[in-house]
């Protein structure tokens, strides 16, 4: 909307855009959405704000540059696309295009089609997708927002997680962490802390990082003799405290790998709601490392994730795609670290260690 007033010359270079407060009032958007709208805007170079002035036109976008769309259906829910999109707005590749949001209504799947449908109309350069998961129809949607990407020409740069279950691939570059490595470096730092019955938790349809995180805890296990109890992996609801309950009582574990922090965290409250210490009765580890990890009533040792680096590499990645279409199928594995906490029950002052 604002995008398309300065395009048409309803505000031109040099002129102060209404405040934010007279644009939610104009259009009867919500004050996210207008800032949201603003800062993209800005990211693409058509706005600047001046302190204590306002926010001014600077001017049509060149025609070479290009609009990127952004399909993150889990954005407010899984803490580490917030600063991914960080890392690809701050790139300074990003200054001469623009990066834009959708918005759609309906159940997450409904939502993700609808701004999937507004990006091929809207004849966007490129679209960044984080496939859909915790849902039972998530590899259905996420064929077919490709499949309909791909027949509109839109390249596609996937974010953190591949599109289709493994051991399919497709044929879309994809930027993350090795997942199967950060699995495998977790479970390993418990077992040199002495643990030696350790349980893997994840979520019930989760994307298919959270299987090469259970992959890499496996071979962790397997390289340091130990046995791989199929029982000791779990796909459950965390905050249900019954099945943390009968995950104790049937299993023992001295230790717990969690598939990503926010199911740590939410493990680590169902123990202490049992009464059990963490991490003197059971060692708890997660992935990702967001925000709050050391802010949970036990700091949690956690894989580090690069999220902005993460974002940057994207946008080189998509890029590359648009301008060289017949480039190979590429996947872009940036290394993490290990983050250690009191979680773990590793002794005091324990550093972060680097990936290899």
């Amino acid at each position: 909307m604002l995008e398309e007033g300065i395009h048409s010359g309803r505000w031109k270079s040099g002129d102060r855009l209404p405040s934010e407060a007279e644009l939610v009032r104009q259009f009867g958007a919500s004050r996210i959405t207008v800032g949201r709208a603003v800062r993209d805007l800005q990211v693409a170079g058509l706005v600047e704000r001046r302190a204590g002035s306002g926010t001014f036109v600077k001017g049509a976008r060149d025609p070479a540059a290009l609009s990127f769309g952004m399909l993150v259906p889990d954005l407010g829910e899984t803490e580490i696309f917030e600063p991914i999109w960080q890392g690809i707005a701050s790139s300074p590749l990003a200054r001469a295009h623009a990066l834009v949001w959708g918005s759609s209504a309906g159940s997450k799947e409904e939502q993700a089609w609808g701004i999937c449908r507004q990006y091929i109309e809207r004849r966007v350069s490129g679209v960044f997708f984080a496939p859909l998961e915790l849902t039972p129809a998530k590899d259905e949607m996420n064929r077919r927002i490709t499949r309909a990407l791909d027949e509109a020409g839109i390249p596609i740069v996937l974010l953190d997680r591949p599109a289709a279950p493994y051991p399919d691939r497709g044929h879309h570059d994809l930027v993350g962490i090795d997942n199967r490595r950060a699995g495998h470096v977790v479970t390993d730092h418990l077992v040199r802390l002495g643990a030696r019955r350790i349980a893997f938790v994840g979520l019930r349809n989760a994307a298919a990082t959270v299987d090469a995180r259970e992959a890499g805890y496996r071979e962790a296990l397997h390289a340091r003799g130990l046995p791989c109890d199929t029982s000791l992996v779990h796909r459950l609801d965390p905050t249900d405290v019954a099945q943390v309950r009968a995950l104790l009582d049937a299993d023992h574990p001295d230790a717990i790998v969690a598939a990503n922090d926010w199911t740590a965290a939410r493990l680590m409250h169902a123990l202490l709601a049992l009464g059990i210490a963490v991490p003197r009765d059971v060692r708890l580890v997660g992935i990702d490392d967001v925000p709050w990890a050391p802010l949970l009533p036990v700091p949690l040792t956690t894989f580090r994730q690069p999220t902005r680096q993460i974002g940057a590499a994207a946008l080189a990645a998509m890029l590359d795609r648009v301008a060289r279409a017949d480039l190979p199928t590429r996947d872009i594995l940036l290394h993490g670290s290990l983050v250690v906490r009191a979680s773990c029950g590793a002794p005091p002052g324990g550093a972060s260690v680097s990936g290899a």
